[in-house]
């Protein structure tokens, strides 16, 4: 069977992603995998280094994707198929380019973890993301903010003849263009992709790259790597080296060892060949390999506990297997950034594939027997030196111009290559992708001003590269959408005071009221912050409109008003604010949890007990956050305390009480 490239349409239980948030997150980076000074000391050098190497500000200017449900129902998903007769592989090009499943024709076995739904949770940088398959993480450490967004994808011509996917898009966190190229050589039991970042710019970027493969998590899978040692980092945000395969007890080489969810980066020897692979009780599974620009290999596991249970069943159904996941990056660790040289680019050649091996010798307790069984295995079916010679084959290949397109991503780029001119081979971001958000930002490149809506929006979308910042500051913020945008590309660069000027010379805006607000509430001056919350939300709610857009504005505005209000004790005033939100805003989990804090602040613990007892879902709970248990616990503290004070004893007596299952995502030892 000759490879096929073919459109498809994927069915599955997908909750609705929802409108993006259209308020500039202003917030630093909250980053559970960042190390500060102290912790890098006592690491190899280049990882100390790079550790500490330009650490994502914040997510702009991307904008959050955190109004998605829980609410599932079956949904037709754009899909391309790639395929041979050995080989389905179903790409999804409307979210981030995932390759949902990989499917091994002659046996029937599936080898990856293919997630029965499509259910997004708060994983992403900026929000939404779904687990399973395998996904292209570039941008900053953690889930890429590409997660749900399109790509643009077309056919190519491939090595060798026949046609290859191509997807790419323009990376936005970085400011950097990127590609992933898919095919199928005939007969081929193995997936070849070829990716490539580009650095178009005259200053070097840091670049984060890993690819994140989602494997069934069975008794007695067990994951293989070469290397005697891992870094291992947990959410207790420790890392520290540790010995493969055993450690404290327990061979965490089995993803069913460990208790709490964790980390493992292999530390793979310099001339080692790169790859990793998921192996079950029988001795087959998948294996990853690539040439050896892609250095680090990785084991993500969701421990066997409370918490790691409950974030499996929170991303997928009840009832079915959960995943482990097994990772390849450009870095060692995924606390890493490599530079990227004005100009210049990375490129490298992965390869995913079945591996059958002997199980006996998988499983022994010789951990070097066991590595070395599965090396040799992969050697037999994929030779080093033939990857090596596919990816100086596809070299050529990448600056091929596109033959069909397929899917269309964002205008972003388009907007980008008309500011820089820039000549991307293979790439193209075509003129006619420029949509609605990137038409004022157009405007602008060609008049100096920002045009004012033609109907009343939320604020349009910012953008803070250096490049638009310096545009930016040419004119001086010379209309009140300027100086608001201007304001927000300074706030990123770390300017605040002149964020803060540039903001003050617009503040007829609802949204840049926040701003101003957001500013004095990271500044200490909660008062002050408090107030100019109550004119921005009154302002919005007065000149409320109708429209998902203008919701999801109204429930961001909502809940930083009613956390600032809070942290100002005035409880009263958060009550209020709850009360003027539409009850559909009301109603969701995120404000169902504010509600029982609010209730706390006003001393009725008993009503917050009940939002509790009565149930609810906080749909974007992020990844780490331990808000859900801990207004739980300080409401049992304040039942048992009654009118005295909350003492050491009584919230010892709380702590000691099971945190309901349905409220328990914690990630790390209860200790």
């Amino acid at each position: 069977m000759p490879t096929t490239i073919r459109r498809a349409v994927l069915s599955l239980p997908a909750a609705p992603l929802g409108a993006e948030n259209p308020l500039p997150s202003l917030r630093t980076a909250r980053d559970v995998h960042r190390l500060d000074a102290a912790q890098r000391k006592g690491l190899p050098a280049d990882m100390a280094r790079q550790t500490g190497y330009e650490p994502l500000r914040s997510v702009l200017p991307t904008r959050r994707r955190d109004h998605y449900t829980r609410k599932r129902v079956l949904t037709d998903v754009d899909a391309i198929v790639v395929e041979n007769d050995r080989l389905r592989a179903t790409v999804l090009p409307g979210l981030g380019g995932r390759v949902h499943s990989l499917e091994h024709k002659p046996t029937g076995r599936q080898l990856l973890y293919a997630n029965p739904v499509l259910q997004p949770a708060h994983f992403a940088l900026n929000g939404a993301w779904f687990s399973g398959g395998i996904e292209w993480n570039i941008g900053a450490t953690g889930h890429t903010p590409l997660s749900v967004a399109p790509l643009h994808a077309a056919r190519v011509p491939a090595p060798g003849g026949g046609e290859m996917l191509r997807l790419w898009e323009w990376e936005r966190l970085r400011d950097l263009p990127f590609q992933v190229d898919l095919w199928l050589p005939d007969g081929s039991d193995f997936l070849y992709v070829g990716v490539r970042i580009r650095n178009p710019h005259h200053r070097s970027a840091p670049v984060y790259w890993w690819s994140n493969i989602a494997v069934p998590e069975e008794e007695g899978s067990r994951v293989l790597a070469p290397a005697e040692s891992a870094w291992r980092f947990g959410y207790e945000r420790s890392l520290r080296r540790v010995p493969v395969p055993e450690w404290e007890g327990a061979d965490r080489t089995y993803p069913l060892n460990s208790t709490h969810a964790a980390d493992f980066f292999y530390d793979v020897p310099g001339g080692e060949r790169r790859w990793i692979a998921s192996l079950g009780a029988d001795g087959r599974g998948l294996v990853q390999t690539s040439t050896d620009a892609l250095r680090g290999r990785k084991l993500f596991v969701w421990g066997s506990g409370r918490g790691g249970r409950r974030w499996q069943e929170w991303l997928t159904e009840p009832g079915t297997g959960g995943y482990a996941e097994i990772q390849a990056g450009l870095a060692r660790t995924q606390l890493e950034h490599v530079p990227l040289e004005p100009g210049g680019e990375f490129a490298w050649l992965e390869a995913y594939g079945p591996l059958a091996a002997d199980p006996a010798a998988v499983h022994g307790a010789d951990w070097a027997a066991a590595r070395g069984e599965a090396a040799a295995r992969l050697e037999e079916v994929l030779p080093r030196a033939e990857v090596d010679a596919a990816y100086a084959a596809w070299r050529p290949y990448a600056d091929a111009e596109p033959a069909e397109s397929l899917h269309t991503g964002s205008g972003w780029g388009a907007l980008e290559a008309e500011r820089g001119h820039y000549d991307l081979p293979g790439t193209p971001f075509a003129p006619q992708t420029l949509g609605e958000e990137q038409e004022p930002w157009l405007a602008f490149l060609r008049t100096g001003s920002h045009p004012w809506p033609v109907r009343v929006l939320p604020p349009p979308p910012s953008l803070v590269s250096p490049q638009w910042r310096e545009l930016l500051e040419t004119t001086g913020g010379n209309d009140l959408y300027g100086a608001y945008h201007l304001g927000v590309a300074r706030w990123h660069a770390g300017d605040r005071s002149q964020a803060v000027r540039a903001w003050e010379g617009a503040d007829d805006l609802w949204f840049v009221k926040r701003c101003l607000a957001f500013a004095d509430a990271e500044d200490g001056h909660a008062e002050r912050a408090a107030d100019r919350y109550l004119e921005a939300f009154g302002d919005a709610r007065d000149d409320r409109r109708e429209g998902a857009s203008w919701t999801a504005a109204m429930a961001a505005l909502g809940e930083e008003a009613v956390e600032a209000l809070l942290a100002a004790g005035r409880a009263d005033d958060a009550a209020a604010v709850l009360e003027d939100l539409r009850p559909g805003i009301r109603e969701r989990g995120r404000f169902r949890l504010l509600r029982a804090r609010v209730l706390l602040a006003l001393g009725d613990a008993a009503a917050a007990r009940e939002v509790f007892d009565r149930g609810f879902e906080v749909e974007d709970l992020r990844e780490g956050d331990e808000s859900l248990g801990e207004t739980w616990y300080a409401t049992e503290e304040r039942l048992l305390a009654g009118e005295g004070p909350v003492t050491a004893e009584i919230r010892a007596r709380a702590r000691a009480e099971r945190l309901p299952r349905q409220y328990d995502f914690r990630m790390r030892p209860t200790s």
